[in-house]
Order: structure tokens, then sequence, then C-alpha cells
């Protein structure tokens, strides 16, 4: 299978790799350039947005969320979403939260301003986004160490597209050294342990060119 994407500092394009090799499927990425308006891809995705992964058998799934849905509904020997109706719902609302809340409050204050905005050729950071993103991370990391404190894995007893979906997103902002990891040692100590995972090695192993990751970004035991 291929997963279509853009922006290798995409928190959905990660969130899909991550689900992937966690149920140990094997796929290759391809860059598309949405822009382009390809008709070939219209036809794959008529919304034109990023990712998309197309199966072995030609069938296309758009849209990160629906992708994940639909890898654990295809393939469900290793189950990411939960077996109970308390567990999936658990799973499905920090999968929003982080998709929703986070990314609006967060990545798009500090991957937008300092990676997306210098891409598309508009000049510096707004301070005040800036601003507004690291106060706004501060808390999210507080919320994601005491899930952690309290629950083996964020939604609960086991690792879930929950865990995904966050470490997608402040892999985006640790990648851009934007994470303080003294706020939160729960928080941490979680994300030390998802590093640590095969499923993310290919993540960290992601260089961006005018970019240099810090030199924790990488380190398994930051």
């Amino acid at each position: 299978m291929r997963i279509l994407y853009h922006l290798p500092l995409s928190p959905y394009c990660r969130k899909v790799r991550l689900v992937l090799a966690e149920k140990k499927l094997d796929f290759d990425l391809q860059v598309e350039r949405v822009w382009e308006q390809r008709p070939e891809y219209l036809e794959l995705n008529h919304a034109a947005t990023v990712p998309t992964l197309v199966e072995t058998t030609g069938l296309a799934v758009p849209d990160s969320r629906v992708i994940c849905e639909y890898l654990d509904e295809a393939y469900p020997d290793i189950n990411l979403i939960g077996r109970t109706h308390a567990q999936r719902v658990e799973v499905r609302r920090l999968v929003a939260w982080f998709d929703g809340k986070f990314d609006r409050e967060v990545t798009r204050n500090l991957n937008g301003q300092k990676y997306i905005r210098r891409l598309s050729g508009l000049g510096h950071p707004e301070a005040g986004a800036l601003r507004t993103g690291y106060a706004e991370l501060r808390e999210h990391l507080h919320y994601i160490g005491w899930l952690a404190e309290t629950r083996p894995w964020l939604a609960g007893p086991s690792l879930s597209l929950a865990d995904l979906a966050a470490a997608a997103h402040l892999s985006v902002l640790d990648f851009q050294g934007d994470v303080d990891w003294t706020i939160s040692p729960a928080a941490r100590e979680w994300y030390a342990r998802m590093k640590a995972r095969p499923s993310f090695r290919p993540l960290l192993a992601d260089r961006i060119a005018g970019m240099t990751p810090p030199a924790h970004y990488a380190d398994l035991e930051f």
C-alpha cells in the first residue's frame, strides 16, 4: 500500500505511519503536491487533501481519521481503538482532543508559524501566536502527564490510537525543539516509551532540508 502525503512534519501523516507500523503493514511513502491538482489524484481523493492511503487493491482511503479507522477494521489482529464500547469512546475522545484542540491551540501556533509559514513564504513567525502556542503546550503537557500517571497508556490499559495521535503531534514539535520536557516528567517518561517502540524509529530518522532537530530528538534516553 501507499501513503500519499505532502509535508514530512505533518502530524496526520505521522499518525498514519505509526498505525501502519504498529500493525506491521508494509507501505511506501509518495509525495503528492496537492496544489498541482493532478487529475489522477483528484480521482483518488476529490477533496485533494493529504494523507491518502491507497491499498494494493486500488481502494483509496482519504483523511487520517478515516484511514486509521479503516486500518483497525480491515486489519483487526492488532487492535488500536479498544475492545469495549467504553474503551473505544475514550480512545476516540482523545484522538479528537489531539487532532482538534491540541492541533488548534498548539500545533498550528508553533508548527504552523515556524514551519508552514516559512514554506509558504509568509515571512517570520508571529510572536503572539508563538506565545499562545507555548502557553497552551504547557497545559497540554500537564494533561498528558496526568493521563500517563493514572493509566498504563493514555486511553487505558493498552497502547492505542490515542497514544499514536498524541505522539505524532509532539514528535513534530520536538523536531523543532519546542517541547520543554521538564514541565511534566510523567509526560516525558510516556514519550520516551513511545520513542523506544520500533514503529517510532522511522520518524526519528526523518530530516528536513533547512532544519536541524535538537540533539535529543533521536535520543531514546533523552
